[in-house]
């Protein structure tokens, strides 16, 4: 996973709408690889469990 720049953090309301955007895109492609860790998590569980019931 790509890791975003390390830079001098602004608030909100000094980010141009640029900033903002690219912060946005970021934050929805890493709140997606979290979620599918997750998901692939409790699907690994379900299966552990599945296993041990036969």
């Amino acid at each position: 996973m790509k890791q975003q720049p390390h830079r001098i953090k602004k608030s909100d309301d000094e980010m141009t709408r640029e900033e903002l955007k690219e912060a946005l895109a970021y934050l929805r492609a890493e709140n997606a690889v979290l979620k599918k860790l997750e998901e692939l998590a409790q699907e690994k569980k379900r299966r552990q469990i599945k296993k041990k019931r036969q």
